[in-house]
């Protein structure tokens, strides 16, 4: 299959030139609606308002926000004057920030005034003191020295900064002549979005990745759903992360599908979205889906129109699955499997793909993309059925880590292979099925244990709604399985009943020492689950019983 040679900016301009009047963008709550042709013309003129700031081919652009129509037109703004657009995660606070800011280089920050009761201005000024008394387009920041430029999105005019309107209005200083110089002086394999790793481990790293990257695994990831420009695709994951920006986004636009969009994630406003608007596809983590199928009011909505989707983010146990397909529709629903450095989709299921293999495996490679399985911590190839390390080569991984060579040597081989850091096997068929992290393997009295396999066991279990296995230090064998669980509403559960339910079903050396029942889990912004803070939360525990581990 031929990849596209294509920019951001053009990926949406082949759109204007097919379906100029077909609607582009939604956003139900605030009642906004723009068609290809309308949004591209707002994409050119914020392009342009950005250039009228002195902004450069390659000079990074930071964006923090949610969902917010701004942060849309930005993602093809940048893409159309070739600024590289580093996404900062919502849930950020200023000690992340400044690193951000300073690790990156950026230049410009756009940002929302507030998340969710936070005050983004506070933490900036927590940062950067010296932006109370900035000249704007001068900000001189001790902690953040390359950044000059702030772009509030806000209706009310800061001294200190300049509005996104403002920016839009400055688009006037630049000419049409003058952003088609720009526009051609770019190249498809450019680096245009920066993505940093969501800090599951250690500090974040810049994924650089470039128009090819994204466009084309854009482009896959519809023709795995099937999408058309007949399709209507509701978007309620964050745009700061691949799914958001390539799955959604990116997914949507390669084929002129109408875009669906949420700010921030809502089980009944997606569900209303889902039934208002006709869409035929939605996105989201399984605790997402989980959210919207136990939601009381599920019933009065209509997902008679949903076929497709991606679930993605964690496994998804096979009860929500079927749910998902049958309960809301959604018979298409494909899974997706992938991280950031590879742009970042790896594997994916098919719309036809039977319910067992969506539920079980992650699909198979994409088009144009290498996997193998290799022997943890080798290069040597591992026997088929066989767990390993999943490796993957083509046109998907990224160009590296932004002023990181040494990280980026660690896991991009000489021969091109990125390697995940996730334990795959692989079937005859190529289908894939992710077994764990490495990292998260549980190495009990010598016997591997792989969380997944006694997570999926205990999915079974009627009462039991989520659950994530750990490993915990032991004295005596040198690790211990311990479950977090939560349970659905209004049911009670000892730990005793978890144990007589793995009795004679899974090995005894599987079973749970340790059962922890808790509402929910520490979580990324994503939607994906920190075991390593479960892991953190347990070491406290048994500090505070002064139980040895």
């Amino acid at each position: 299959m031929s990849l596209l040679n294509l920019t951001v900016g053009e990926l949406l301009e082949e759109q204007v030139n097919l379906y100029p009047d077909q609607e582009a963008v939604v956003y139900p709550e605030l009642n906004l609606r723009k068609t290809y042709k309308e949004f591209n013309e707002m994409a050119d003129q914020a392009a342009k308002g950005l250039m009228s700031l002195g902004i450069k081919k390659g000079e990074n652009v930071a964006i923090w926000a949610d969902n917010k129509p701004e942060w849309l037109t930005a993602q093809f703004a940048t893409g159309k004057m070739g600024a590289v657009l580093v996404t900062v995660n919502t849930n950020y606070q200023a000690q992340e920030l400044e690193y951000l800011l300073k690790q990156s280089e950026s230049t410009t920050l756009i940002l929302a005034e507030s998340y969710k009761g936070t005050s983004y201005i506070d933490i900036l000024q927590q940062v950067c003191p010296e932006f109370t008394d900035a000249e704007k387009g001068n900000l001189q920041a001790q902690k953040a020295p390359h950044l000059k430029n702030i772009i509030v999105i806000s209706d009310q005019d800061y001294p200190n900064a300049y509005t996104w309107k403002e920016v839009m209005n400055k688009a006037a200083e630049v000419s049409d002549g003058t952003l088609a110089e720009r526009k051609n002086f770019l190249r498809y394999d450019d680096v245009i979005n920066m993505q940093y790793t969501s800090g599951t481990t250690g500090f974040p790293k810049g994924v650089m990745l470039t128009h090819y990257n994204i466009v084309n695994n854009g482009k896959q990831i519809a023709d795995c759903m099937k999408l058309t420009n007949e399709d209507r695709l509701c978007i309620p994951v964050p745009f700061f992360h691949c799914f958001g920006c390539v799955l959604g986004v990116l997914a949507a636009v390669s084929k002129g599908t109408t875009m669906v969009i949420l700010e921030q994630f809502d089980a009944e406003k997606v569900m209303k979205a889902v039934s208002d608007e006709k869409c035929t596809g939605l996105h989201g983590v399984p605790t997402m889906f989980i959210a919207e199928l136990n939601h009381p009011n599920f019933s009065k909505y209509n997902f008679s129109y949903l076929r497709t989707g991606i679930m993605a983010g964690s496994t998804c146990p096979i009860e929500v699955m079927n749910d998902v397909m049958t309960k809301m529709g959604a018979s298409e629903i494909t899974i997706a499997y992938g991280q950031t450095e590879s742009s970042p989709v790896i594997t994916q299921t098919k719309t036809d793909d039977p319910i067992e293999l969506k539920a079980r495996t992650v699909g198979r490679a994409h088009p144009n993309v290498e996997v193998k399985i290799t022997v943890p911590g080798t290069n040597e190839e591992q026997e088929q059925g066989l767990p390993g390390e999943l490796c993957t080569r083509g046109y998907h991984v990224m160009k590296g880590y932004y002023n990181n060579e040494a990280a980026t040597n660690a896991v991009i081989d000489s021969e091109g292979w990125l390697h995940t850091g996730d334990l795959a096997v692989m079937d005859e068929n190529g289908y894939l099925e992710i077994t764990g992290r490495m990292k998260d393997m549980i190495i009990r009295g010598g016997e591997n244990i792989y969380p997944r396999e006694i997570e999926e066991f205990l999915y079974q279990h009627p009462d039991i709604l989520d659950v994530q296995i750990i490993g915990v230090p032991d004295a005596k064998y040198g690790e211990e399985v311990m479950a977090w669980i939560v349970l659905k509403e209004g049911i009670l559960l000892t730990e005793k009943d978890v144990r007589q339910f793995c009795e004679g079903n899974i090995s005894r050396h599987k079973i749970p020492k340790y059962i922890q029942f808790v509402d929910d889990y520490p979580m990324t912004a994503s939607g994906k689950i920190q075991k390593y803070k479960l892991k953190e939360l347990a070491s406290k525990q048994f500090e505070q019983k002064g139980a040895s581990l």
